[in-house]
């Protein structure tokens, strides 16, 4: 403390020095405090940017995301004596669980051509949106300590957890293209459709992560309750089984929720692009037969499907698919953006 009994931390003020009071005007010629920050473009640090210049700055830190999750994918089953194989077994053995008790217990298989493809291309599909919005709910409190040592914007971590999942894809789609190939799928020009529809998807995964990295950042609870939410979405988006094979006396309006949620909607998209036997057995394939379709709707017979009326046409998938894309996206943007100076406190 000097002679006056005021704190000079840190340190202590050289001999005869004295710290001004507060009532003291600055020195004649300087100006305020707010005008010297004016003069030199300066701003506080924990003020929250525009939209449009947070996003500038999340774009200029795009090679820190790119780089993040890449160490984090590599790191994640590190200890794991498989290794990254476990991307790949984790799916695989989804897959043998759900054939098994819902193909074989429960025979969800009735009026789809090839079970095992069209099962595995849902239970791939399906798995990196329900991981993405996993990890996204979590993703604040698991970095809390990166958050407060740095500054940079916060949106940048939902995004590069929706890139290791996007990354972790990429390697079980090699395993996936070889299942299907190998169940008699043909080759063919649709598979290009593939790269829209995983873009789509890849877009409405950080949407949704950035929706709920805000959530589980505000309230823990929500990152309890996301995996029984995402565990019951399983089961209403035709993962293990066809939403057109569903009984005709379930309602229509029922039929078009469930095939236009989401999730359905990249998983329906995906069959189309890589499953020969998903277009040629599609409802509205062939022209409307009423006689063959009541024979569809007692037998399940999976070429007479054809022949019924669509619950909803491709076009309708693909605008769903970009609708859910383009606008999960934004709300994300601008409701994580919202709450940007809050992360990290307390």
């Amino acid at each position: 403390m000097d002679d006056r009994g005021r704190l000079t931390a840190p340190g202590s003020l050289l001999d005869g020095t004295v710290l001004a009071s507060e009532d003291e005007a600055p020195p004649e010629g300087d100006g305020s405090l707010a005008a010297l920050a004016a003069e030199y473009g300066l701003r506080p640090s924990s003020a929250r940017p525009r939209l449009i210049a947070y996003l500038r700055l999340v774009w200029q830190r795009r090679h820190f995301i790119v780089a993040y999750a890449t160490a984090r994918s590599v790191s994640m089953y590190t200890e794991a004596r498989l290794g990254q194989l476990w991307q790949v077994l984790t799916p695989l053995l989804n897959s043998a669980v759900y054939y098994l008790v819902f193909g074989i217990l429960f025979q969800a298989n009735r009026g789809i051509s090839n079970y095992t493809a069209f099962l595995v291309t849902g239970v791939f599909i399906f798995g990196f949106t329900e991981r993405s919005i996993v990890v996204g709910s979590t993703v604040m409190r698991a970095n809390i300590a990166l958050i407060r040592a740095l500054h940079f914007p916060r949106a940048c971590l939902p995004l590069a957890y929706v890139l290791v999942e996007f990354q972790q894809l990429m390697v079980s789609m090699l395993v996936l293209f070889t299942i299907v190939l190998s169940t008699g799928e043909p080759l063919t020009w649709y598979w290009l459709f593939l790269v829209p529809v995983l873009v789509m998807q890849a877009t409405f995964n950080m949407g949704a992560a950035l929706i709920l990295a805000r959530l589980g950042a505000g309230a823990q609870d929500v990152t309890q309750l996301i995996p029984f939410l995402t565990r019951i979405w399983r089961y209403f988006c035709g993962v293990m089984y066809s939403i057109a094979s569903l009984p005709a006396t379930l309602p229509e309006w029922a039929k078009n929720v469930l095939s236009l949620n989401p999730a359905a909607v990249y998983i329906s998209l995906t069959r189309y692009a890589i499953m020969s036997t998903q277009r040629t057995d599609a409802p509205g394939a062939q022209p409307f037969n009423a006689a063959k379709c009541a024979i569809f709707n007692a037998k399940k017979i999976p070429a007479l499907q054809a022949y019924c009326h669509p619950t909803t046409t491709i076009n309708e998938l693909w605008l769903a698919g970009v609708g859910w894309a383009v606008l999960t996206l934004a709300v994300g943007v601008v409701y994580f953006w919202q709450a940007e100076t809050r992360y990290g406190r307390g």
